[in-house]
C-alpha cells in the first residue's frame, strides 16, 4: 500500500482535527460522540498497521515502506521502518485503543482529552517512522505538549508541580540533542537517517575547554544524545520526574507514559548511539551498565517503601528499564534482542498494571495501599487478572516478562559478569515489591467498611484486559514472533558496530 506509514500515522490526528472542527458542547451526547470517534480512529489504525505485519521482510535490513518527498525549507520528508522499529510501531497502534477505551469514565472536558490522545498518537509513530533527524525532533519534542497538558489538566491535585517537572527534565535533555543534530548536519552535509547511519564521526582525541576529549567528536554527539534520551527512559539518577508525572497523571495519561513514551529513550539509543557512535559507545559503555545496574538495585529497593500503587509500579518501570539499557550497551546479539523484547513486553505489562490500578481507584479514589485489603473476596475477576499481571513483571516462566529479563542477562553476562550479578538482584528484588503489593491490596479478610461494596471488572474492563493478557501469554510461550522480526536487523546493527571500532576494542570485545 502506497504512503502506508503516513496513513497509519496521520489518521489520529485527521481524527482530532474533525472532532476540534465539528463536535460542539459538553452535553453527555458530545461526550459520548467524541470518545466513540476516538476509539473508531484508533482502532481504523490499528487494523491498518496490521498491513506492516504481512507486509515486512525480517530478511531485508534495510527500511521498508520507504516514503520520501520534499517538504519545507529544503527539508525532506521521509519515512520508514525496519527490523528495530516496526514492532514499536505496532505496540503504539496496539495500545492506544485500550488506552481509549479506558478513558469511559472521564467526564470533564472529553473533547480536549480525546484530542490530547489522537495527537499524541501521531507524533509517537511519528518517532518511530521518521528517518529525517529534523523529522525525528519535530515528533519527539512535539509528543511533550499533549502529554503535558493531559497531566497539567486531568492529573491530580499536583498536577501542575508534575506537569512542569517532566516538561523541564525531558526538554532540557533534548536541547543537547538539537545541538548535536546541527554538528551532524555540518559534519555529513545531510539530515537523511539512512545516510547518518553510513557517515564516519570522527573519533579522534580532540581539546575542548582545556580538557582532552578521548573518541573526539563521537563522544561529544554521545553524550548530548544521552541526555535526551537517558531521561527519556528514565535512567538513574535522572528518574525522578517519573514517578511524580504518574502519581498525577490520569489513568490513561499512566498507561501511554509507561507504555510508548519511555521506549522512545530506548529506540534512540538504537537509532543513534549505537551505529553513529561506535566507538564512543564502547569507551562509555561501563557507564552505562553500571548506572543500570544502580537503578535496577536502588530503585526496586525505593519501591519497597512506597505507599501508593502508582509510584511503586513507576520506581518498577525505572529498574526494568535498566535491564535495557544494559542490554542494548552489551552490543550482541541476545543483549539487544532481550532489550526490544524487554521494552515490548514492559508495554503490555506496565499498561497493564497501571490500568489495575485505574480500576480500583475509579472505585475508591485512593490509590494509597493501606486503603485496601482483602479484595479477592468482592472482586475475583480482578484479583485473577491483577495477580497475572503481578507475575508477569516479576519475570514468570511462560509470560513475556521472563524472555525479556532472561536475554539481557545473558548479554550483558558476556560482557560484564559483575554488572550482570549485580542485575540479577534485581529479579528478586522485584518479587519482593510486587507480591508485597498483591498482598496488602488482594489478600486477607475483607475488613474495612468503605471497600464490603466495592464491585468487581466491568464488561467493558474485562474486554480491555483480554488483549494484554493474551499478548503476555502468546510473546511468553513463542518469543520466535519477535525475535525473528528483529533477529537480522539486530544482527546487522551488530557486525557494524563491531566493524567500526579498532582493531585492540574488537579483540577485547571477542574474548569476553
Amino acid at each position: 500500500m502506497e504512503n502506508l506509514l503516513s496513513i497509519i500515522t496521520f489518521i489520529p490526528l485527521v481524527a482530532a482535527v474533525i472532532m476540534a472542527l465539528f463536535l460542539r458542547g459538553d452535553d453527555p451526547a458530545a461526550q459520548r460522540n467524541a470518545k466513540w470517534l476516538a476509539l473508531l480512529a484508533t482502532t481504523a489504525t490499528f487494523l491498518i498497521s496490521l498491513f506492516l505485519l504481512t507486509g515486512f521482510d525480517p530478511q531485508n535490513t534495510g527500511f521498508q515502506f520507504v516514503e520520501e518527498r520534499p517538504w519545507i525549507l529544503g527539508l525532506t520528508y521521509k519515512m520508514g521502518v525496519d527490523g528495530i522499529s516496526v514492532l514499536f510501531v505496532l505496540l503504539t497502534t496496539f495500545l492506544m485503543p485500550l488506552t481509549i477505551g479506558a478513558c469511559w469514565s472521564v467526564e470533564t472536558r472529553v473533547k480536549e482529552y480525546m484530542i490530547a490522545f489522537l495527537v499524541l498518537e501521531t507524533l509517537m509513530l511519528g518517532v518511530f517512522c521518521a528517518l529525517d533527524l529534523v523529522l525525528f525532533y519535530l515528533f519527539f519534542e512535539a509528543g511533550l505538549i499533549p502529554m503535558f497538558l493531559i497531566i497539567g489538566i486531568w492529573g491530580g491535585k499536583d498536577r501542575i508541580y508534575a506537569s512542569f517537572k517532566f516538561f523541564l527534565y525531558t526538554f532540557l535533555g533534548s536541547v543537547l540533542m538539537l545541538v548535536a543534530m546541527i554538528a551532524m548536519y555540518y559534519d555529513a552535509g545531510t539530515t537523511d537517517i539512512p545516510s547518518l547511519l553510513n557517515h564516519n564521526f570522527g573519533s579522534e582525541t580532540i581539546t575542548v575547554l582545556g580538557f582532552q576529549v578521548v573518541g573526539g567528536m563521537q563522544t561529544l554527539l554521545w553524550l548530548a544524545f544521552f541526555a535526551s534520551f537517558a531521561v527519556k527512559m528514565p535512567m538513574w539518577p535522572v528518574h525522578t520526574w517519573l514517578p511524580d508525572a504518574h502519581v498525577q497523571a490520569p489513568t490513561a495519561g499512566s498507561v501511554v507514559l509507561a507504555a510508548i513514551l519511555l521506549k522512545m529513550g530506548g529506540y534512540g539509543f538504537l537509532r543513534f548511539s549505537l551505529p553513529m557512535f561506535p566507538i564512543a559507545s564502547d569507551l562509555l559503555s561501563p557507564l552505562v551498565f553500571w548506572m543500570s545496574a544502580i537503578a535496577i538495585v536502588y530503585t526496586s529497593l525505593v519501591a519497597l517503601a512506597q505507599q501508593d500503587m502508582k509510584k511503586l509500579i513507576a520506581y518498577s518501570s525505572v529498574a526494568h528499564m535498566g535491564y535495557v539499557t544494559m542490554g542494548i550497551f552489551a552490543a550482541n546479539q541476545q543483549g539487544i534482542d532481550g532489550a526490544i523484547f524487554q521494552m515490548l513486553s514492559h508495554g503490555f505489562i506496565s499498561g497493564a498494571l497501571f490500568l489495575c490500578v485505574g480500576v480500583i481507584y475509579d472505585r475508591m479514589h485512593t490509590r494509597d495501599i493501606d486503603a485496601y485489603g482483602g479484595l479477592v473476596n468482592r472482586m475475583p475477576a480482578y484479583a485473577l487478572v491483577f495477580m497475572f499481571f503481578t507475575m508477569a513483571n516479576v519475570g514468570l516462566p511462560g509470560t513475556s516478562g521472563f524472555i525479556g529479563e532472561f536475554l539481557t542477562l545473558a548479554g550483558i553476562f558476556q560482557v560484564n559478569t559483575w554488572v550482570a550479578a549485580v542485575a540479577a538482584t534485581g529479579v528478586i528484588l522485584s518479587a519482593a515489591y510486587a507480591l508485597w503489593l498483591y498482598r496488602r491490596v488482594v489478600f486477607g479478610d475483607l475488613i474495612k467498611e468503605s471497600l464490603k461494596a466495592i464491585t468487581d471488572m466491568t464488561a467493558r474492563e474485562k474486554a480491555i484486559f483480554a488483549p494484554l493478557v493474551a499478548m503476555t501469554l502468546f510473546l511468553g510461550v513463542y518469543p520466535s514472533f519477535v525475535t525473528d522480526r528483529i533477529g537480522p536487523s539486530v544482527a546487522a546493527l551488530v557486525t557494524e558496530y563491531h566493524a567500526a571500532l579498532p582493531a585492540d576494542s574488537a579483540t577485547r570485545l571477542a574474548l569476553k
